[in-house]
């Protein structure tokens, strides 16, 4: 019998067969998806513009300005990749999808200079 392998071993599988997005953008929508389900408060399936609303969110919190720089570099670029990256880890059975969720629940949530640069605003306590 097989040993199943480790979500590290699955995930530099994923980056030997998908080059285009690193493995910092792979951990960065795991653990933007952990922060949706926790703000949301929410438990079970998170829908994909949730997903891409909590990158979003997420990335905004922790990068500040940099958000879109730094996505980038990563290989995100538009909120199709976020589901690219996502479907890639289902493939790999890092994670799991609902029957009816597609890539195209990622298509077009919104436009990344409009969210990271447009829309961006700073709190001042």
């Amino acid at each position: 019998m097989a040993e199943e392998q480790s979500e590290d071993a699955k995930l530099a599988g994923i980056l030997v067969r998908e080059p285009r997005y690193k493995r910092e953008a792979y951990n960065f929508v795991r653990e933007a998806l952990d922060y949706t389900v926790r703000r949301r408060r929410k438990k079970g399936h998170v829908a994909g513009r949730e997903l891409v609303e909590g990158v979003r969110d997420l990335a905004r919190e922790r990068f500040g300005f940099m958000a879109k720089t730094v996505l980038n570099q990563w290989g995100l670029h538009r909120t199709r990749d976020i589901g690219e990256v996502v479907f890639n880890m289902v493939e790999a059975q890092i994670l799991s999808k609902q029957e009816s969720d597609t890539r195209e629940d990622f298509d077009d949530v919104f436009d990344f200079t409009a969210a990271f640069e447009n829309d961006f605003s700073i709190e001042l306590n």
